[in-house]
């Protein structure tokens, strides 16, 4: 078939075409290069240095395609609260394009790829049956893409799943990236003899999803055509960790022997964000195979194989003021 994934220069969309070309498939993918990388490109993709949001040349590119896969997001949750306008543009704005364009070429199913920014403050576990509930910019983004995405669907008889996995880690993931993914941070400033540096008191919850774990379950829901429809979280549910601990787990892979640096609150920041597994499981046959240790130290070798790197302040901090964390302000990370 011909597979066509949005961000594929990136760390998930990277992975997943790998994947998908391994599988015999032909894929197609697109990419603007804000948090993408070159290097990650695999040479059999058919590559189009194309933003989501430019509706003509999506509607172009995506022609013939039999499954699209739409990866491609400013996925920079904490930082919506003080950058809504370039994040929702290319969350909300981003994805409207891409199912768009998908729905004018008749492709057969969308595979959207959400977050668990969708369900806020809620209870933990989260399970698929909560209605979301968002807290900041990208969350509500996030759902608004996926309320589109029903409705327009729905609509035009293509079919759809929405995948929701939990903090994606491994190689080729951005970790000069000083807005996100707190592991590569933490493990990319350990390796420049840096310690970490942590939002409140360390003590929010998260579970970790290492790239391969989360691979084969966005693969059954392109090609597996019993599913269809469906919201399913995507992650591990019996590993919980605070920041704390993966600070600790990070410096014991590095052999960094410093005390963390705490910082204020994070505003809109969730404090505890883990989901269950169940309909993962029984849906998509979701085992968690990688430990998060050895997930981080496959994520740390990738790192030291490819070189440490300055943090790259590459998105505008639109709303500065009282609230706005000074690492960003300043620089400091």
């Amino acid at each position: 078939m011909k597979i066509f994934i949005t961000g594929v220069a990136g760390f998930l969309g990277s992975h997943l075409a790998n994947r998908m070309i391994k599988l015999g498939h032909e894929v197609y993918g697109n990419d603007n290069l804000l948090g993408g990388e070159i290097n990650n490109l695999n040479s059999k993709i058919n590559f189009f240095e194309t933003d989501c949001n430019d509706l003509e040349k999506m509607t172009k590119i995506i022609n013939g395609v039999d499954i699209v896969y739409h990866c491609a997001a400013t996925a920079h949750e904490g930082l919506s609260v003080f950058s809504p306008n370039v994040i929702t543009k290319n969350i909300f704005q981003a994805s409207v394009s891409t199912i768009t364009a998908s729905i004018k070429n008749n492709v057969k199913r969308f595979i959207y790829c959400s977050s668990m920014a969708r369900y806020g403050n809620q209870k933990t576990p989260f399970v698929e049956e909560m209605d979301p509930k968002p807290v900041d910019p990208y969350g509500i983004a996030k759902v608004a893409g996926e309320n589109i995405l029903k409705v327009l669907a729905n609509l035009n008889n293509m079919e759809w799943n929405i995948a929701v996995p939990h903090n994606i880690v491994g190689p080729n993931q951005k970790y000069d990236d000083p807005f996100r993914n707190v592991l590569s941070i933490f493990i990319n400033r350990n390796l420049q003899n840096k310690p970490a540096i942590i939002y409140g008191d360390g003590e929010q919850k998260r579970c970790f999803s290492y790239i391969d774990d989360v691979i084969y379950c966005l693969e059954k829901l392109a090609l597996d055509k019993k599913i269809n429809k469906e919201i399913i979280n995507i992650g591990p549910d019996e590993e919980e960790v605070t920041i704390n601990q993966i600070a600790e787990m990070v410096a014991n892979v590095t052999g960094f022997n410093q005390k963390p640096l705490y910082k204020g609150d994070r505003p809109q920041e969730v404090k505890f964000a883990t989901c269950s597994a169940d309909k993962s499981r029984r849906l998509l046959n979701y085992k968690t195979n990688t430990t998060l240790k050895d997930a981080i130290q496959k994520t740390c070798e990738f790192i030291k194989k490819n070189g440490v790197r300055e943090f790259k302040y590459y998105l505008p901090v639109e709303i500065i003021n009282d609230k706005t964390p000074e690492t960003w302000v300043k620089k400091l990370i």
